[in-house]
């Protein structure tokens, strides 16, 4: 069996029932910044289908940070984060 990697573990949330990464999460493991990556899927839609790409709620954004152990209030992101499924 394969396990998935405590890092890939503890970025992975459910949001409206499918298992997802958000962008932050996502651009770390690829080693480019979240504003990289929303940018290439901006400009790209069609290597990102609708079902592959979710844009938060500002709801779910807050019940995901109830999640968090960490959650910055102040400050950081101008828009609502991407989550991948």
């Amino acid at each position: 069996t394969r396990e998935v990697p405590q890092r890939i573990a503890s970025s992975i949330y459910v949001v409206r029932g499918q298992r997802v990464m958000l962008d932050e999460d996502l651009a770390g493991l690829y080693g480019v910044d979240t504003r990289s990556l929303n940018q290439a899927v901006k400009r790209n839609p069609s290597r990102f289908p609708e079902d592959f790409v979710i844009r938060l709620t500002y709801l779910e954004l807050r019940g995901l940070r109830s999640q968090f152990v960490i959650s910055n209030v102040r400050g950081g992101r101008r828009s609502q984060p991407l989550a991948f499924t």
